[in-house]
């Protein structure tokens, strides 16, 4: 089985422990009795996460000052990877919420801003979301066609954000808007958002393949006016804000990668034990152990990837090139896993009765979210090249 393993090679502290067992159990008694109800029903269990906010979960890596657990990027990959191999879907949302929303208000909201907003996102009363992708602009950001105009004290926000996790249940967002010329990596600016204000609603719904538990939808704005108060940081200074949270970002889904690719693999390393062809254990076949040892070897790779860029950031050093290999190699393996993970389980891993299907459906998000995997590759090659 992997799962979270204290070995000496690899120094793991007690704070990590402790974070390990209450996600452990809390995914066991809140999320596994839930996982296909909620999946089918494409449901979003809000209530759930004011529990998480009790445990210290929606806050992580948030001081204490401002309600937050005050922990590093060690303990916030141990808590999405351990919520992942549980399910996928809970691990995603609370990784939007800390590692996008929250963190980009405390990264660059003024005292003021992070002692109004962060107490309720870090207790879960409040669940936080973070808009930059538009129909249009995917890849491209620099593209967006939402627009910020200032008039007087006041901001009006016009435009679509989509694909936005918690986009209508979210009910403090983070919005990058243009404010300046399309194209100009100055020319757009980052606003708080609350849910309830004038000309700001939800959109569609998405009906996804994968992580269905976890909210995908629409964010509208028409003529959507809020206080410059709502500003953080400089006018012109939202897009290269974006860029540095998706670097701490990137962290997060290839803990939720770990996490997959755990599930994945526990599934299948147990069923090839106990299913029999043949007169004995399948896993016995050398076609199906050699599978096994691939996964397991790939896995341990991706989870040493994944410590080196969380120790980077929590020096806070430049970790743009080691969150990208690490957000890189852990998708495209949890999404090798998943599928091997399926082969292993044949004609039942094409059933719902077994959990490797979900772990197949979930897997492939990996390698879109907070950047594909082909903008992984120019990131690096960026950084490499310039060296």
């Amino acid at each position: 089985m992997i799962d979270f393993e204290l070995r000496p090679e690899i120094k793991t502290s007690e704070t990590q422990r402790m974070v390990y067992e209450a996600a452990r159990d809390f995914a066991a008694q809140f999320i596994k009795p839930n996982i296909m109800d909620w999946d089918e029903a494409q449901y979003f269990p809000v209530e759930l996460f004011e529990k998480a906010g009790a445990l210290g979960f929606m806050g992580m890596l948030i001081p204490e000052t401002y309600g937050g657990s005050g922990m590093g990027y060690h303990e916030y990959v141990t808590l999405i990877e351990t919520i992942s191999i549980v399910d996928p879907s809970i691990g995603l949302s609370i990784a939007a919420h800390n590692s996008l929303c929250v963190n980009h208000i405390y990264s660059f909201g003024n005292e003021a801003q992070r002692m109004k907003w962060l107490p309720r996102l870090c207790e879960g009363s409040a669940i936080g979301a973070w808009g930059l992708t538009e129909h249009n602009t995917g890849s491209d950001a620099k593209g967006m066609s939402t627009t910020a105009k200032k008039k007087g004290d006041q901001w009006v926000l016009n435009g679509t954000k989509n694909f936005i996790t918690h986009g209508i249940s979210g009910e403090i967002a983070v919005v990058i808007a243009r404010s300046g010329e399309k194209g100009d990596n100055r020319g757009m600016t980052a606003f708080v958002v609350e849910r309830g204000t004038p000309g700001f609603y939800a959109g569609k719904k998405e009906n996804k393949l994968g992580m269905r538990a976890s909210e995908t939808a629409e964010m509208i704005f028409e003529d959507c006016m809020i206080p410059d108060e709502n500003r953080l940081g400089p006018e012109g200074d939202g897009f290269i804000q974006s860029m540095k949270i998706l670097d701490g970002g990137r962290i997060s889904i290839a803990a939720l990668s770990l996490g997959v690719a755990k599930g994945a693999y526990n599934a299948a390393l147990n069923y090839s034990k106990e299913r029999k062809q043949f007169g004995k254990s399948i896993s016995s076949f050398q076609g199906i152990s050699f599978k096994l040892a691939d996964m397991a070897t790939e896995i341990e790779a991706a989870s040493l990837l994944t410590q080196k860029a969380s120790e980077i950031k929590n020096q806070n050093l430049n970790v743009t090139q080691a969150g990208a290999m690490a957000k890189l190699f852990a998708s495209e393996v949890c999404v090798k896993t998943a599928s091997e993970a399926v082969q292993i389980h044949g004609g039942y891993g094409f059933t719902k009765e077994f959990p490797v299907e979900k772990f197949f459906r979930d897997s492939k998000l990996c390698t879109i979210g907070e950047g594909t995997s082909e903008i992984q590759k120019i990131v690096i090659a960026r950084k490499i090249l310039d060296q």
